[in-house]
């Protein structure tokens, strides 16, 4: 039963760092990484699609993203939908190619960029409490309707804060490593 609760703990705690990383990637640094237009959505003949559907992205250079939609009639529509995904990116269309370029960052960007990533974390800790204390009360239910001991309870309790404690610093570790990828200049 412990178990099985801390195993459904950990995996629902997993799934939150995995988000994390995913957003932080999403996060533009000063370098050309693909995934800063991952959160883009485009109107694609009426219908709201990933960016990553309808083009292939590539960074053939390190301040420079190269889009290539499948179809041309989808130039404007993904110049459109960059332009309004607030990323402080400027696309600028070459024939079929869309070019967008990625600005150096300034100093008192990057911190900003570097709060909001720790902003994230911590939404990510959080939850990741939450998920503990679910988890916790889930053994507590348990066993007062004695389907485990007092010490299974104390045992699954420990088992949980260990798991709990390793995510935690894997959330610290993925912002550690972004936070370096954005000051560095």
């Amino acid at each position: 039963m412990t178990d099985k609760v801390r195993a459904a703990a950990e995996e629902r705690m997993k799934k939150s760092i995995e988000k994390l990383r995913a957003d932080l990637r999403s996060v533009r640094t000063g370098k050309a990484s693909p995934a800063v237009l991952e959160p883009v959505r485009v109107d694609y003949y009426g219908a709201v699609t990933p960016l990553t559907q309808i083009a292939s992205i590539s960074a053939p250079q390190p301040r420079l993203l190269v889009i290539q939609p499948w179809d041309k009639a989808a130039v404007e529509p993904i110049v459109k939908a960059i332009q309004s995904a607030d990323l402080g990116l400027n696309p600028s269309v070459d024939g079929q190619l869309i070019r967008v370029p990625i600005p150096a960052l300034t100093e008192e960007r990057r911190h900003d960029l570097v709060r909001q990533c720790k902003k994230m974390v911590e939404e990510v800790k959080v939850s990741i409490r939450n998920i503990r204390r679910d988890a916790n009360d889930e053994l507590v239910r348990a066993q007062k309707e004695k389907l485990i001991s007092e010490d299974d309870l104390h045992r699954g309790q420990k088992d949980i804060q260990k798991v709990t404690d390793h995510q935690i610093e894997e959330a610290e570790k993925a912002f550690k490593a972004k936070e370096h990828e954005i000051l560095e200049v």
